[in-house]
């Protein structure tokens, strides 16, 4: 139970949250306020405490990436990668370039789906509820991307150790490309309804400001850190898969208030629209050879077995769940290093050797076993910088795995951030934060 002494006698200790709509059930804020002036206050985490971190000590490998999607589920395609990274790096295994170059698309379209939620329920709870429907119906779009890619628009486990769960679908392009459009049409409309906005002026600017010293100190990174004027972005600094191929800018603040925060997130959607245009064509350069399927009767195979016929069973054409896992994408996807990653769906259906390659892959006691050893991975999330510090003993479950989560450096700064500041502030920049509770409560 957390305890504040009065520093006066006429002050109130008053509880903001976790029940409060604006905390959303994660955060607990016991404020000192004289008037409506914060002069004190601690806050409260561990309201959505997942137990990522001991789960994954008696999880396999393969069966972690699930879990990740529920650190950061506003962006769970980066939390998978953040993961994999870590692991790939332990084994030391080489990642097909079309499966790197996926990759990094489906997390910039995760970025902004990230960013799409915060920006709209910050501007909501401000009082302009048509931006979160406008910013809503963009993220829609991206999500029937991920929908049709990985199978899920949520929570979707796609990117796996050693590549991708399948190939995209033929018309991937198509679908990006018109989601990219709609959601440009969709910022320019929110641009010029909140960015000039008198009202939301006054909310914002000045609001919530934080030093680059004081951001360095708590350990900012992501938006947060730029938008009060420092330069790093890992994907510029420390680049992974593709990132040095594509060109892009890093859009940075100047005062590191609330305002700052909410442009250089808008600006940082453009750059990752960007970003995903060129990985677009990089893919182009990389399509799987066509190989002509035949759809068998089950009928006719049987009368010709009947018959003494071979039935061309390579043939058979996977069932639509299952595209894009096929001999020829398969390899284009992942590694090719058999002992890290499952057999193509096409092998496990239609031969015994493939099968047992499956059951061996998911079965606890064997599947993935990485070096003894320990490795610290790390990768720009929505938030910050996502680490993973992994311990291996050389079994097929991790020793030990670590978050580096951002949104818990990002939360360190809170009450700095609202002291002085009035009730109806601590809004504004709570919602700036983009606090995450399945990753801050890990």
């Amino acid at each position: 139970m957390i305890k504040l002494e009065k520093q006066s006698e006429n002050n109130l200790i008053l509880n903001i949250g976790p029940s409060h709509p604006a905390m959303h059930g994660t955060i607990r804020i016991v404020a000192e306020v004289d008037g409506e002036k914060i002069v004190n206050s601690d806050v409260e985490i561990g309201y959505l405490h997942r137990g990522f971190e001991k789960t994954a000590e008696y999880k396999t490998y393969h069966k972690i990436i699930p879990y990740t999607d529920r650190l950061n589920y506003t962006s769970p395609l980066i939390n998978n990668h953040g993961f994999v990274l870590a692991v790939e790096k332990l084994l030391g295994v080489e990642i097909p370039e079309r499966a790197q170059i996926i990759r990094v698309i489906m997390d910039e379209m995760a970025r902004i789906t990230d960013h799409l939620i915060d920006v709209a329920a910050m501007i909501n709870e401000t009082g302009a509820i048509t931006v979160l429907l406008y910013m809503m119906e963009a993220r829609e779009y991206f999500w029937d991307v991920f929908e049709h890619t990985t199978g899920a628009r949520m929570t979707t486990s796609y990117i796996r150790i050693g590549g991708v769960k399948a190939d995209v679908p033929e018309n991937f392009r198509e679908l990006s490309e018109y989601a990219i459009k709609k959601t440009r049409k969709i910022l320019k409309e929110v641009d010029k309804l909140i960015s000039k906005n008198a009202i939301f002026l006054k909310r914002t600017r000045g609001v919530g400001i934080i030093s680059k010293e004081d951001a360095l100190s708590y350990g900012f990174t992501g938006p947060l850190l730029r938008a009060t004027g420092i330069l790093y972005d890992i994907r510029k600094f420390v680049p992974y898969s593709i990132y040095h191929r594509v060109d892009f800018e890093i859009p940075l603040g100047e005062n590191g208030d609330v305002y700052d925060r909410y442009w250089v997130r808008m600006q940082e959607m453009e750059q990752s629209m960007r970003i995903i245009e060129q990985a677009l064509d990089l893919l182009d350069k990389t399509n799987p050879e066509k190989i002509q399927s035949e759809d068998i009767n089950p009928n006719e195979a049987i009368k010709k077995v009947k018959n003494g016929e071979t039935v061309p069973l390579k043939k058979i054409k996977l069932s639509p769940n299952l595209e894009g896992m096929e001999d020829n994408h398969h390899k284009k996807i992942y590694a090719k290093d058999k002992r890290f990653v499952p057999p193509s769906k096409q092998s496990v259906f239609n031969s015994i050797e493939g099968l047992v390659h499956q059951f061996l892959f998911v079965m606890e006691g064997y599947g993935i076993r990485p070096p003894v050893g320990e490795v610290y991975s790390f990768v720009e999330g929505g938030n910050g910088e996502l680490g993973f510090y992994l311990v291996s003993d050389g079994s097929d479950t991790p020793y030990k795995l670590h978050v580096r989560a951002p949104s818990f450096h990002l939360m360190s700064s809170l009450s700095q951030m609202i002291k002085g500041h009035y009730i109806a502030d601590v809004i504004p920049i709570f919602g700036s934060i983009n606090m995450i509770g399945g990753e801050t409560d890990r």
